[in-house]
């Protein structure tokens, strides 16, 4: 069994993760992520997953046989970066430009082989069409508190899920993990999927 650290505090990523029959070791890598500016949308989401993944894999408490994955998502609507909403009103706005449309969700990936010091990082992307949601359903679901916390200010396993009409690409990864990405990573650097699974 190879251990899976994740550096990440997102539920989601956890629940898809734990669902999988992985049950990772989660630390949080606590990154300031404005450090990170003026590079397109899916290279913001890599680079960040890369700086989390780097910053968790010299943490005490991290065994010496683990892979360490730091991920980051960003939605890209009209060729910008959103990442989570600042607050309550910006999360309005973005609805207000979202809505009836389309956007590119892009997750990065970044496994670390500790023992080997190998690296492994890929972009997952997958497009998400958006319902064209009324001015009340906004600020209902607004006020949930929902769409503060994530990237893009929606989800698609929540509350938000009525509000996407569908998905081109992998449904894990606007969850926040590509699982058949993350499969292919840890496969780059001699590991099994199946190894990760919880006894």
């Amino acid at each position: 069994m190879t251990r899976l650290v994740l550096a990440s505090q997102s539920p989601a990523r956890l629940a898809t993760l734990q669902k999988a029959g992985v049950e990772p070791l989660v630390i949080v890598s606590g990154v300031d992520e404005s450090v990170i500016t003026d590079v397109a949308p899916a290279e913001l989401a890599l680079q960040l997953a890369e700086l989390k993944a780097a910053t968790v894999l010299g943490r005490p408490g991290v065994p010496n046989d683990a892979v360490v994955l730091g991920c980051d998502s960003v939605l890209e609507l009209d060729g910008e970066a959103l990442g989570k909403p600042d607050s309550a009103d910006e999360a309005v706005r973005r609805w207000q430009a979202m809505r009836g449309r389309s956007g590119v969700l892009h997750t990065g990936h970044s496994v670390h082989d500790v023992a080997t010091g190998r690296v492994a990082a890929a972009i997952a992307s997958t497009t998400v069409h958006f319902a064209d949601v009324s001015d009340a359903e906004i600020t209902a679901y607004v006020a949930t508190g929902e769409p503060l916390q994530v990237a893009g200010a929606f989800t698609v396993d929540g509350l938000g899920g009525a509000f996407v009409t569908g998905i081109e690409g992998d449904h894990h990864n606007v969850v926040g993990v590509s699982l058949p990405l993350l499969r292919d990573l840890l496969a780059e650097l001699g590991h099994a999927w199946t190894d990760l699974w919880a006894a």
